[in-house]
């Protein structure tokens, strides 16, 4: 009789099949298994199926990559599909100072900053004092006794170098860069035709093979075992091929990645050389900063490959389909935090041929004009020819939030507590990944979840939401506004005044106005009024129809409009715009990123009578009204 299939890996039924597998055989029909030698054996044997049964469990898993852990497997099985997971990217910003020379003898033409470390922090962060260096020599001209280092881009990081002798009869010789914390984008590869030859060819780190031929002097970067790289020169087909002797040398940095960002104060610690090779040590003036330093990020993640991976091989690197632009764009620009792309054929109305994207970098939530015609330009190779790429700036979709919560005070020492709980629970819940992406969605079940196990004495919550746009007005000109929540609107009142804005000023009219509805009979439609107010209660209407409201679609068109100034001022110009949603999950589609606004919410802590035992009868209970409601003035936001 064969032993049965198991595929429980618990040990105790394991040793129960042998049992009975063993119990089978004649032999031991009437064997004593608890008190014998052959229950220690036994034990032995169901503890060696246990162990390969595990193993042969886990090797499995480290096959595949949705279910791969060890991050050298993900990056092998990527690599199968052709991705390279991004590397470590050092912190930069851009410096500029300039050179005296009218001292010297004989002033020349030329300065040169040679590649290597440039500056260093004036003061400590951590105990640590970052040093900053460039990949490049930087030579300038001297003009009227004056170099002018302008606009310098500065990496974080420890300049090193490695060597290689190329080994032509060793068929298995690698490259591989023995240091972790690598910026592989500021890898330097110089080729000598030997040791001793003083004949230099540069060559390139490339990401693709276009435009690349037998004599391109290229080289492509993988990582190896513990965040380590190797360097892959051509083959004499794809790439130029390195011979017997040829001497490498490899120039790289290590780098601190995310922890050197924000730092604006330098020490010069360059080396500048003249045109004759004179060193010059004097009259070097303060280092300027552009900004900041950012962009420093830590190593790609594994789930961000396990992410990337499949969608970038599905791409086969050409842009067509929104989810090729989502991921190629990472690849070009990698702060990119998030990404959204979508067709111009799903706009009303529809524009066709063209694709819009919005991305969220790492560190802000604006991309320069500079950064969006790069991406755009890069864009090119892999778009369709007639495809037009317009990159939009994200916009905030504000979700505000009035919380009254139920809780036993038996439970807790005070109100205080509870409210601050939920406070800071709901803040985690704010800066959790599922929210801070295109296309996310505040799940209204979630949400009261977060703050029902915020703390062990709250009993229940009624919670209700307000959306808001802000709008930034272009001061003293006529301008139509087109406003977006891309969420069904909740018609509260047939009568009107839904929305709520903040206040405003238009040409010609001196007091301060704010926006109204009005529904039409359908409710889906509705028009857009300007009134002021005489009291918190009674307003009065100034001005017809200034635009349109679309309770359906979720969206507001204000007429040509001249406004010359706004009640908020700080920190940015703008006029809030909120109504209730018609449905409290509310989705942050296309361009639109949600935002959990806190500042803006209240929390009300209510002790519950019943379950705090004070009236169990609920005679005296309290309850809240489940819309939202503005205590201070219902018509406007103030």
């Amino acid at each position: 009789m064969p032993l049965v299939n198991f595929s429980n890996l618990d040990f105790t039924q394991i040793k129960e099949s042998i049992k009975e597998y063993v119990k089978s055989n004649s032999n031991f029909t009437d064997y004593d298994f608890e008190g014998s030698n052959l229950s220690a054996i036994i034990d032995v044997l169901a503890y060696n199926t246990y162990i390969n049964s595990f193993n042969a469990n886990m090797v499995s898993n480290e096959v595949f990559l949705d279910s791969a852990t060890l991050r050298e497997n993900v990056v092998a099985l990527a690599r199968n599909i052709g991705f390279v997971p991004r590397s470590k990217k050092a912190s930069s910003t851009k410096i500029t100072f300039s050179v005296d020379v009218s001292s010297s003898s004989t002033p020349p033409s030329t300065l040169t900053l040679r590649k290597g470390l440039v500056a260093t922090t004036l003061r400590t962060f951590g105990n640590i004092n970052y040093t900053f260096t460039i990949p490049d020599d930087i030579t300038v001209p001297v003009v009227e006794n004056v170099a002018f280092f302008d606009d310098v881009q500065i990496y974080e990081g420890t300049p090193l170098t490695t060597n290689f002798v190329v080994d032509a009869s060793n068929t298995q010789q690698k490259f591989i860069i023995n240091n972790s914390n690598v910026d592989t984008s500021l890898i330097r590869v110089d080729v000598y035709d030997t040791k001793t030859s003083s004949v230099r060819n540069n060559y390139y780190l490339k990401e693709d093979l276009f435009d690349v031929n037998e004599n391109s002097n290229i080289f492509f970067v993988q990582e190896t075992s513990d965040e380590q790289y190797e360097l892959i020169f051509g083959d004499g087909v794809f790439g130029k091929k390195l011979e017997n002797l040829n001497y490498v040398v490899v120039n790289y940095i290590t780098t601190n990645g995310p922890e050197a960002n924000n730092i604006s104060q330098f020490s010069f610690a360059g080396r500048l050389v003249d045109n004759s090779g004179t060193v010059v040590t004097s009259d070097i003036s303060a280092i300027s900063v552009f900004d900041v330093t950012s962009g420093g990020q830590e190593i790609e993640s594994i789930s961000s490959i396990k992410k990337f991976a499949p969608r970038t091989y599905s791409s086969q690197n050409r842009a067509v389909t929104a989810a090729d632009y989502e991921s190629i764009v990472p690849r070009i620009y990698s702060e990119a935090e998030s990404i959204v792309a979508y067709g111009g054929e799903t706009l009303d109305p529809p524009r066709f041929g063209e694709v819009f994207l919005s991305i969220k970098p790492t560190n802000g939530s604006f991309v320069s004009s500079t950064i969006k015609n790069n991406i755009i330009e890069s864009l090119r190779k892999y778009s369709v020819a007639s495809i037009r790429v317009n990159i939009l700036d994200l916009k905030f979709l504000y979700i505000e939030y009035q919380t009254s919560v139920y809780y036993n005070s038996n439970l807790v020492g005070g109100p205080e507590t509870v409210k601050t709980n939920v406070s800071n629970n709901i803040a985690k819940y704010a800066d959790s990944a599922e929210l801070n992406k295109f296309g996310s969605r505040l799940k209204y079940s979630k949400l009261l979840g977060v703050i029902d196990k915020s703390q062990e004495s709250i009993v229940s919550n009624i919670t209700n939401l307000e959306i808001r746009r802000d709008l930034k007005p272009l001061f003293n000109q006529f301008t139509e506004y087109e406003i977006c929540y891309g969420n069904p609107l909740f018609v509260r009142d047939r009568n009107g005044y839904n929305i709520r804005s903040s206040g405003f000023r238009v040409s010609g009219i001196a007091n301060t106005l704010y926006l109204g509805d009005k529904p039409a009979e359908d409710l889906k439609t509705g028009n857009i009024f300007l009134f002021r107010l005489d009291s918190k209660s009674q307003p009065i209407q100034v001005a017809g129809k200034v635009g349109t409201i679309d309770y359906v679609k979720g969206e507001i068109l204000l007429t040509s409009i001249n406004i010359i100034s706004t009640v908020i001022t700080d920190p940015d110009q703008v006029i809030q715009i909120s109504i209730q949603p018609a449905s409290n999950d509310v989705i942050g589609k296309q361009d639109l990123y949600i935002q959990l606004d806190n500042s803006n919410s209240t929390i009300t802590t209510i002790i519950d009578p019943i379950s705090s035992g004070s009236d169990v009868s609920g005679s005296n209970y309290k309850s809240s009204q489940s819309y939202y409601q503005n205590t201070t003035s219902p018509l406007i936001r103030s």
